[in-house]
């Protein structure tokens, strides 16, 4: 498999960067000694942010920013970062997803980055990070039909598979997940990608049985 970046995403985040992960992995129930980091990493952002500095963290920012320069309101359509912490700040509850999903939510609200996680068994062919069209049908996870014209948009030769603002149902990570495709969106550039790539990996070895690990940096 393999992911271009298509030209229209180039000149809208000439500073992008992306960082690629894909491992064999064993999903599973959370565990409590992760969850327990989990909620630490919750009461850390609450101590950090007030509820509108969020959207002010570089990593979410420039998320944002391409939002606006593609015609999206980030506001209505907010980066999956965001919308995480967010919800810590105002005390919404996060919950449990698997094993797998929670790393990928744990790291995002760390790093500030929207980080697109997929059951690479699932994805067909190779794929493209583009802009969403109004003709795009794009079945958001628990939320249902997402509008993502104008969103940047993963697509394999089937269709979208996932936006920073949720990913597609069809690719999703499941209980029988056994590979993952996991996407670092540095729209702000690379400044602490590798730093949130290592952490990545620390948390898969430690939680998810990470093995086979290829990982690739594109710009």
């Amino acid at each position: 498999m393999d992911i271009e970046i298509s030209t229209k995403i180039r000149e809208a985040c000439p500073e992008l960067r992306l960082a690629i992960i894909t491992c064999e992995v064993k999903n599973s129930v959370t565990p409590d000694a992760f969850w327990a980091e989990m909620e630490a990493e919750f009461r850390n952002i609450r101590a950090t942010y007030l509820l509108e500095e969020i959207n002010k963290r570089p990593e979410i920012a420039a998320t944002r920013k391409i939002y606006k320069v593609l015609g999206k309101d980030p506001n209505r359509y907010r980066p999956s970062a965001e919308a995480l912490c967010r919800r810590i700040v105002r005390e919404i509850s996060v919950y449990k997803v698997s094993t797998l999903v929670d790393i990928i939510n744990l790291v995002s609200i760390r790093s500030g980055f929207s980080i697109g996680g997929f059951d690479l068994a699932k994805v067909q062919g190779d794929v493209e990070l583009g802009v969403g069209a109004h003709n795009d049908e794009f079945e958001a996870i628990g939320r249902g039909l997402l509008n993502v014209e104008g969103l940047p948009l993963y697509r394999d030769k089937i269709g979208g598979i996932g936006t920073p603002t949720s990913d597609n149902e069809r690719t999703k990570i499941s209980n029988d997940t056994t590979q993952l495709l996991m996407i670092i969106n540095g729209y702000s550039g690379k400044n602490g990608l590798q730093e949130t790539v290592d952490h990545s990996i620390e948390l898969l070895k430690k939680y998810a049985g990470l093995k086979s690990v290829e990982l690739q940096f594109m710009e």
